[in-house]
């Protein structure tokens, strides 16, 4: 004879409950898997509470109980997202010697296309909300811009060891990043290519590009 389980109790099939205070872990648990997601569908678009439920193995309920909503789930997975390229990013910078300053920002720009070439489906989603507005006036905010920021102040670092720029540091990192993005738009949009090291040689030329 065939049971049916409701939808509901086989969601929580294979996942252990989790214990009180643990509900951080849950939430965690929950960006893992919109992301796992998120990198298979290859953007936003398919994304959903009831995918992302079945995918951590637990009902829709308790998502909402992290997340009021899809909006909500998809801004979460774009810090949490953020949050990580800013990791690698400077994790790459610190393997270098502080005394490198130019090659300090090679490497987060190299950490940060190697994300963008891996992960085409959450670029999309941080291009998408890549900068936010709060007020007139006021300067825009968001991951990308952060990016940049990030750029801009390894650029003045190389002007204070010495190193003399074309542009200003902010200008610098400016081009650098909009030329690393437009390559690696190229490879994803038109030769559906995902190797880091196809753009590599690229963002070197950017680089020594914007020194005197």
């Amino acid at each position: 004879m065939n049971v049916r389980v409701p939808e509901n109790a086989a969601a929580r099939i294979g996942r252990t409950r989790n214990r009180w205070g643990e509900g951080e872990r849950l939430r965690g648990e929950i960006l893992e898997a919109a992301g796992r997601l998120l990198a298979e569908l290859g953007g936003e678009d398919g994304l959903t509470i009831r995918g992302v439920a079945r995918a951590v193995g637990i009902a829709p309920a308790s998502i909402y109980q992290h997340f009021s909503d899809r909006a909500e789930l998809v801004r979460g997975l774009l810090d949490h997202e953020y949050a990580r390229l800013a990791e690698l990013m400077r994790v790459a910078e610190e393997s270098l010697g502080e005394t490198d300053v130019v090659g300090r920002v090679r490497a987060q720009i190299h950490a940060y296309c190697a994300f963008a070439m891996r992960n085409p489906g959450h670029y999309r989603l941080m291009l998408a909300n890549g900068a936010s507005e709060l007020e007139a006036g006021s300067r825009p905010k968001g991951p990308l811009l952060d990016v940049i920021d990030r750029l801009t102040a390894g650029f003045e670092r190389c002007v204070e060891a010495g190193h003399e720029l074309r542009v200003t540091p902010g200008r610098a990192a400016a081009v650098v990043f909009v030329g690393a993005h437009g390559r690696v738009a190229l490879f994803h949009s038109a030769l559906h290519r995902t190797g880091a090291e196809l753009v590599e040689p690229f963002v070197d030329e950017l680089v020594s590009l914007v020194f005197a």
